[in-house]
């Protein structure tokens, strides 16, 4: 759909150490698709691992990646800046991806935040514990968690967002995100303790 060769016309102006920033402010200037490519061409990749890992489905993964490079570039001038163009990004294929497997299930609510109240007395389980899980074992009980469960524990674990950059995607405050990653470990561990218990 995207054109993925730079115009001739722009090459000179940009480069691989040109900045999102930079790339964004030129084609937002000249309005030239040459720009919005080079965008596309950073990161399509990553949007369209981050759909298949959430959708599970190559075929939905690849519509989803390209109705959310058409959403981006309809949003583009919505950039303000205020957090990294990929953290950005990431928030809008995390978006779309979740309100698509909400759309999809028979019961919406299934997906809805759990409200109910946690122990916040309870030990916090220690980031180690997460780690140190077999892989395998990793890749069968993340499956089996909530979307949302998994979701923000990929984002912590495995693309290494910060706190920060984890509130910007989900737009909670702080101390919403650590009770969910909080929540969303406890259910790791039970679901793990569960399955592995006597293994």
């Amino acid at each position: 759909m995207f054109i993925n060769l730079l115009n001739p016309i722009v090459s000179g102006a940009i480069s691989a150490e040109t900045s999102d920033e930079e790339v964004i402010a030129l084609y937002l200037e000249s309005n030239h698709s040459a720009y919005f490519d080079l965008l596309y061409d950073r990161y399509s990749r990553k949007v369209f691992a981050k759909c298949i890992s959430l959708l599970k489905s190559q075929e939905q993964a690849e519509d989803a990646t390209q109705d959310i490079f058409v959403k981006l570039l309809l949003k583009l001038g919505n950039f303000s800046g205020k957090s990294k163009f990929s953290t950005w990004l990431y928030s809008i294929t995390y978006n779309y991806c979740i309100d698509l497997i909400r759309r999809k299930k028979k019961n919406p609510a299934v997906l809805v935040e759990d409200m109910t109240a946690a122990n916040d007395t309870a030990e916090e389980i220690s980031d180690s514990e997460l780690l140190e899980t077999n892989v395998a074992r990793l890749k069968v009980v993340l499956e089996q968690i909530p979307v949302e469960d998994k979701s923000i524990l990929m984002m912590k674990y495995q693309d290494d967002l910060s706190i920060k950059d984890i509130c910007s995607v989900l737009n909670k405050s702080e101390s919403a995100i650590k009770m969910k990653i909080k929540r969303a470990k406890e259910k790791f561990m039970r679901v793990h303790n569960e399955k592995y218990k006597s293994v």
